[in-house]
């Protein structure tokens, strides 16, 4: 279960269909930073950063990128017409007020009941919890991308997660290179299998139960 550039960007394709015009969506790093790119070019949407941009556009051609000018994970980017530039404490300001429509996320690992861990693997060297934690609380709606399984084929989305948290009961819908997944009342929700894997092979890749939607569908490249 590779996770080459196709891959990573098909998640982050089927991410953006999640994202409305005139929204304020805040992007983590990896996975993440790559939905900008797959927003249609006429579609309204400010991209926040919490290293203080907001209005932030896809990644630059090569040759053309601004050294001053970031994502929250240190990568080139664009910004569209109306953009703006703050400090960190007004980047905040923006996450802590519940101002963002959604903020997403990657993941390490996430629970049936939507907890969230994607700062720490313990005895690994990390940079910080940075934003997540913040911005897990309090987006209005917080989507995690990441692969199904990790490297080793254990399960990411779990019963209990065994990692640090980042924030509790906080996920909606989780995305990866297998599925798109609902976090509800009742546990989770199987909505979409992403093509070549069939709902079987999903259910099989999780580590509690997922119940399956009605309205099951493939999801279309």
């Amino acid at each position: 279960m590779g996770m080459g550039v196709t891959v990573r960007d098909l998640i982050a394709k089927r991410a953006a269909k999640e994202i409305q015009p005139g929204m304020i969506v805040n992007l983590g790093i990896g996975i993440p930073s790559l939905v900008a790119n797959h927003i249609p070019p006429h579609m309204q949407v400010m991209f926040q950063a919490e290293n203080g941009v907001l209005g932030m556009g896809g990644a630059p051609e090569a040759g053309e990128e601004n050294a001053m000018l970031c994502n929250a994970g240190g990568f080139p980017v664009t910004v569209v017409p109306g953009a703006a530039y703050f400090d960190s404490a007004t980047a905040f300001g923006i996450i802590r007020s519940g101002l963002l429509d959604i903020t997403i996320l990657g993941g390490l690992e996430v629970s049936e009941q939507g907890d969230l861990a994607n700062w720490i693997v313990p005895g690994k060297r990390v940079p910080g919890i940075g934003g997540a934690m913040e911005l897990a609380q309090k987006a209005k709606k917080v989507i995690v991308l990441m692969s199904h399984v990790n490297k080793k084929g254990d399960f990411k989305i779990v019963k209990e997660c065994t990692l640090p948290l980042t924030a509790k009961k906080c996920v909606d819908l989780i995305i990866t290179d297998m599925a798109v997944i609902e976090v509800t009342e009742n546990g989770l929700m199987l909505k979409e299998v992403m093509p070549p894997y069939t709902a079987e092979e999903v259910i099989r890749h999780t580590g509690c139960t997922l119940q399956v939607s009605d309205d099951l569908v493939s999801v279309s490249g």
